[in-house]
């Protein structure tokens, strides 16, 4: 009985070199799977700047206005210079975001336009104890159950070996939920980020799910006397003509 102490059985060693086989086998076919899957990488795009003071409803009211437009027209020259052919365009259903996303589609034709309601703007959970008292409960749950169809939807890996490249022209809300959801924290904490107009969100998607943040709330394409962020800081901004100079 002693010689046996410190030693592993003929029966225990086959067992466990087995197991050790069968192990390596299971990550070979993994890998192999993984590797004929290509990278999704999403661009989130902010709506340009609107009229808030339209009490429409935002289906209908609440456009651009002119600042909004050419903070849109930035961004989407933004996107055509990027080395990468993006290979699909969405947006939310709400005037801001869809005419947002129709002006970037005029610089990429090729791409049909898809609206999705499961983008639209709304105010999920948030640690913010005034925002919570002044909301209504069941509807800030429905908003995090719609994102997190959205996130869901749009945040999986490529179908096939094709490496992919989408557009989503969404809101503030939205794309702060989906940026606590690629990293992986509480997303109560979406409240603690600002982000801009027409501003440029990079989220890649890898082959085996996992998510990366490439880029956050970037303006880099819009100079500082066209940027607006939320916080209610915005300095009063307007596009127009100088007056006439009289002679």
């Amino acid at each position: 009985g002693n010689e046996m102490k410190g030693k592993t059985s003929p029966c225990c060693a086959t067992f466990i070199l087995a197991i050790l086989i069968i192990a390596v086998d299971q990550n070979s076919a993994y890998s192999q799977e993984t590797q004929n899957i290509g990278t999704r990488t999403v661009y989130l795009i902010r709506h340009g700047d609107y009229d808030h003071e339209d009490r429409r409803d935002p289906d209908i009211g609440r456009g651009l206005v002119p600042l909004g437009i050419a903070q849109t027209r930035l961004v989407a020259d933004r996107l055509r210079r990027l080395p990468d052919e993006m290979t699909s365009l969405h947006s939310s259903t709400m005037t801001r975001a869809r005419q947002t996303a129709m002006i970037i589609n005029e610089d990429f034709p090729n791409l049909e336009l898809q609206q999705s309601r499961l983008l639209r703007e709304c105010t999920p959970p948030t640690w913010r104890e005034d925002i919570m008292a002044r909301s209504d409960s069941t509807r800030m749950s429905a908003c995090s159950a719609q994102f997190e169809d959205a996130f869901a939807k749009y945040f999986v890996p490529s179908e096939d070996s094709t490496d992919r490249h989408d557009v989503l022209v969404c809101h503030g809300n939205v794309i702060r939920y989906f940026v606590t959801r690629s990293l992986r924290v509480d997303t109560l904490s979406w409240l603690q980020m600002s982000i801009g107009n027409c501003s440029l969100t990079i989220i890649r998607v890898r082959a085996d799910g996992s998510t990366q943040l490439v880029a956050y709330s970037d303006v880099g394409h819009l100079p500082a006397n066209l940027q607006t962020r939320t916080g209610g800081e915005n300095e009063a901004k307007k596009l127009t003509l100088p007056e006439e100079i009289e002679n």
